[in-house]
């Protein structure tokens, strides 16, 4: 359910401006007593927002900005909001199990809505998608103003939905008006969180199966790595991972060249990191017979700058249909 928009140039990634979006994921579990039967997250700019669940039974903010900005009449209101969707999707879990002839095991219906804004384009989008297990269940044409449903399991509530022309209506009021004017302000309440960079910290190891480049510790979530061997850049044989968060809020990411150790001893290796917290850093990995392996960090200066967008958010719940 997710997309990144990237640009290639002088082998850097370059973002066009800063998209910031927020997203409501909302959860309805069946078969797992440990967990909670609904969870609702809200993600600002690829950072948890707001947090409820059935078991704790209220909203809690999650952003030390929020206190000052919103104070704790927003966790109320939006308490209010999430509570009735508790016995909404144990409801909508229910009627999914039933159009696919299930009785019993673990099953989830979740739903994720929200809506984004490039704040140098001044381009918008929004987002209206439901899922069963895992997979596609219902997603908002926007365009066509209509829902497309991938299974004959999820018709029933397309041509329910799709004949509604006031709720379709509401919905793309919601997302392109409300949610990108409360997205604006959000950006600006969250300007000194939403606006810190923080540089990676680069290493580049030897491994039996190759060389990796690990990243990590950086802010926001965009990086690009390149990996070169004298000077060429590399595209076949590497394996390039997959963006993935700290515990601290910060991200890492790694990529590893296919090389054998024999190959290895005759050229140099490099990787190049660049973020849009500053210049791109280069690593360079010698390897000479008999030695260990030495890594040298240098400053480069490179005529590129990564500007990745992340996602900033709306508190704005829409009161929806929500009953499939």
């Amino acid at each position: 359910m997710t997309a990144t928009l990237l640009a290639v140039l002088c082998s850097f990634h370059v973002a066009s401006g800063v998209i910031h979006s927020w997203k409501a994921f909302y959860t309805g579990i069946t078969g797992l007593s440990e967990f909670p039967e609904f969870v609702a997250v809200n993600i600002l700019d690829d950072e948890v927002m707001g947090y409820f669940d059935n078991r704790i039974n209220r909203f809690e903010s999650k952003q030390s900005w929020m206190t000052g900005a919103l104070g704790q009449q927003y966790d109320e209101q939006q308490t209010d909001v999430l509570r009735p969707w508790v016995d909404t999707f144990k409801n909508n879990v229910k009627i999914a199990m039933d159009r696919f002839n299930q009785s019993q095991g673990v099953h989830t219906f979740q739903c994720m809505y929200g809506c984004q804004w490039d704040d140098e384009s001044g381009d918008i989008d929004t987002s209206d998608q439901y899922g069963y297990d895992g997979e596609d269940f219902l997603t908002l044409d926007l365009k066509n103003l209509r829902y497309i449903a991938p299974n004959p399991q999820a018709v029933i509530t397309k041509q329910k939905w799709d004949n509604n022309r006031a709720w379709l209506e509401a919905v793309k009021a919601y997302g392109t008006q409300e949610c990108i004017n409360w997205l604006k302000k959000y950006v600006q309440y969250g300007s000194s969180t939403l606006g810190r960079t923080v540089p990676p910290e680069v290493t580049l190891l030897q491994k039996n199966s190759g060389v990796v480049c690990h990243s990590t510790g950086f802010y926001p979530d965009g990086v690009m790595i390149t990996l070169k061997r004298d000077g060429v850049d590399m595209h076949e044989d590497v394996d390039m991972g997959e963006t993935l968060p700290n515990e601290d809020g910060t991200f890492q990411k790694r990529a590893e060249l296919k090389v054998s150790p024999e190959e290895r001893k005759k050229g140099e290796f490099t990787c190049e990191v660049a973020h849009k917290s500053g210049e791109p850093i280069v690593k360079i990995l010698i390897v000479e017979e008999g030695s260990n392996l030495v890594g040298i960090i240098i400053g480069c200066v490179i005529a590129a700058v990564v500007v990745i967008g992340g996602v900033v958010a709306v508190v704005f719940f829409m009161k929806k249909e929500g009953v499939i």
